[in-house]
């Protein structure tokens, strides 16, 4: 059985909740979060990205950035800026992207599930992201951010969704990039009980977003647990935050890639090997990509659509039938001599949100040769990998609306 329970949030004062929700750590960089926290003082950013506070040149992966994050966090709950629930309690978190909702129930998940891999994975994480994370929990005590899960949908949960929505939320605003995010803390005992039924009876849970997060979650699980004698497995430590999201609410972008150089090639030597894999036509229009096995491409000012050739457009293995991993396989691999894209700086990710305005803009500026979009990875296939125990290609899911930090954070004592 998955172990979900209910906990005791720190989260905003009301009159606090749409100054201090920020986005999450990673999808904004250092100087990115100390533009958007400078006239914030409530921003999360100080908590999640605490190196703000501290000289440009500072390490973000210092032990100075962890205190002085602990050091924030702390300064809120004293403010009053951050309060915690007296009862341990599910809530419920929606977000609203384009007339589109999807919602989530945010619980406590096992890190034992994680490791047993009843939590399902399908990328592989950075050690010194995870680390960094790691140092961020240890340091603070918190889960400061949750953990995306889905999980294939299920009607009672929907029906209680429902019931729970018509009622007064905690919180209801809408942030600056348009995202309207309301929270309705859930009072009513059994409908946390039958909730948690239901989510224990899954045969597992997947990530859609954080993996960084849920494995630095359990290191310092593992660290807590080594560290106490009389380690039960019940300690708060063994849990960490998460939102559970039904798969078919999600909404996933397009993840594009751009690529510094043609590896010595000619535009016309290029095009002559792009062709071997492709049937290629130029187009008068930005392409974005309409369905699976289709590209757009843009080089030296002119777009091309791409259609994958029929010979290579079907696989059996889930991973290899990905369009992330066809396109590194037979364009970055074999034609650009980009063997892994996790660590070659040849290349780029450029998250759908963008638009494919961005992937002409790097393109035009010199800084890259030429740029790739796609079209976007599904619930289905991120399932299917995960079922199998398979490893995605790098970057291959962008999911909207992405979920705030400081909302609702999980405390580990």
């Amino acid at each position: 059985m998955l172990k979900i329970r209910k906990f005791k949030a720190i989260r905003p004062a009301k009159e606090f909740a749409k100054k201090l929700a920020s986005y999450p750590y990673d999808v904004v960089s250092t100087d990115e979060a100390r533009e958007l926290a400078k006239d914030n003082k409530y921003s999360f950013l100080h908590v999640v990205r605490s190196e703000v506070d501290l000289p440009e040149n500072t390490n973000p992966y210092s032990g100075e950035v962890y205190q002085k994050a602990k050091e924030n966090f702390q300064g809120f709950l004293k403010d009053g800026v951050l309060i915690q629930d007296e009862t341990p309690r599910l809530y419920l978190y929606r977000q609203i992207m384009n007339q589109k909702a999807q919602y989530g129930i945010v619980a406590c998940v096992s890190a034992e599930d994680y490791e047993n891999n009843k939590i399902k994975k399908h990328e592989l994480t950075r050690k010194e992201k995870e680390n960094d994370r790691t140092n961020h929990v240890i340091t603070t005590n918190i889960n400061s951010g949750p953990v995306f899960l889905t999980y294939k949908p299920k009607s009672e949960i929907k029906e209680a969704v429902a019931k729970i929505s018509k009622e007064e939320p905690e919180y209801d605003f809408t942030a600056d990039d348009g995202i309207q995010h309301t929270v309705w803390i859930i009072s009513n005992d059994d409908i946390c009980v039958k909730l948690i039924d239901h989510f224990s009876k899954m045969d597992c849970l997947y990530i859609a977003d954080g993996h960084h997060r849920a494995a630095s979650a359990a290191a310092a699980a593992r660290k807590r647990k080594s560290e106490n004698s009389s380690h039960t497995s019940d300690e708060e430590y063994n849990f960490f935050l998460a939102v559970l999201f039904p798969a078919d609410e999600l909404t996933l972008l397009d993840y594009n890639r751009a690529v510094k150089d043609l590896n010595g090639l000619s535009k016309d030597e290029f095009i002559e090997k792009i062709k071997s894999v492709f049937d290629i036509e130029t187009t008068t229009e930005k392409f974005k990509p309409q369905k699976k096995g289709q590209f757009g491409m843009y080089l030296e000012n002119l777009w091309y659509k791409l259609t994958l050739k029929s010979s290579l457009s079907e696989e059996t293995d889930p991973v290899k039938n990905l369009d992330t991993s066809k396109l590194q396989n037979y364009v970055f691999e074999s034609i650009l001599g980009i063997d892994d894209p996790r660590t070659n700086d040849r290349i780029d990710f450029i998250g759908g949100i963008r638009g494919l305005e961005e992937l002409e803009k790097i393109v035009n500026k010199g800084s890259f040769a030429v740029s790739f979009a796609l079209y976007p990875t599904s619930t289905d296939e991120l399932m299917k990998i995960a079922d199998a125990e398979g490893i995605m290609a790098p970057k291959s899911t962008w999911f909207e609306p992405k979920l705030r930090s400081g909302l609702l954070i999980h405390d580990l004592e």
